[in-house]
């Protein structure tokens, strides 16, 4: 008998990233999304949990970084794993330390490349190519007190050619995330709890 671990998708955006992950676990036996949380209230990630039926929770800067509401929360929901899918805070020190190595990130560049403060979305893609890089492709990492600087789990990667604008670059990179994160997030969830995810 398989007890499924409850993750938290942790998003800011549109959700695209968090949408093939919803995909990925509504009928996985390892893990499911049991909450998605958003720091703005206009988030497309909102609707996209409603659509598959998942709690969302909304956050403000003060209850992320000051306050231990946000953590009370995780534990009463029981979630087990954080998933970070296009989140733009800084992971504030007590949740690192509750989740020990249970905090994935999704970076669109070869990291340690192209991280940290202001390192997000076109940014990243805009920078790439100002470099005259010839290759790209998203990282996908643990998170630890700083942006863009945990153990390195996966990376993969695209060509780039001249020709390419930072759009290119973006869609070339965002089809990888959506090719790879889900299944990177079940085996990093495999690997951490193991026989714990049997009962």
């Amino acid at each position: 008998m398989m007890t499924k671990i409850r993750m938290a998708i942790f998003a800011s955006g549109g959700g695209s990233n968090a949408r093939k992950i919803m995909e990925y676990f509504k009928h996985s036996t390892v893990a499911e999304v049991a909450l998605v949380v958003s720091n703005k209230k206009d988030a497309g990630v909102l609707e996209i949990a409603r659509e598959h039926g998942i709690p969302t929770m909304l956050i403000d800067r003060k209850s992320f970084y000051d306050a231990t509401e946000l953590l009370e929360e995780l534990n009463r929901r029981h979630i087990q794993f954080l998933v970070l899918a296009g989140f733009l805070w800084l992971v504030p020190a007590y949740l690192v330390k509750a989740f020990p190595g249970k905090i994935l990130n999704i970076h669109p560049a070869l990291l340690p490349k192209y991280g940290g403060k202001g390192m997000y979305g076109h940014h990243v893609h805009e920078a790439v190519k100002a470099a005259g890089e010839r290759e790209s492709g998203p990282t996908i990492h643990f998170v630890n007190e700083h942006y863009d600087e945990g153990d390195i789990v996966f990376q993969a990667r695209c060509e780039i050619t001249p020709n390419d604008s930072a759009e290119d670059i973006a869609r070339k990179v965002l089809a990888l995330e959506h090719a790879h994160y889900p299944g990177i997030i079940e085996r990093v969830i495999l690997t951490t709890f193991g026989s714990a995810t049997t009962s």
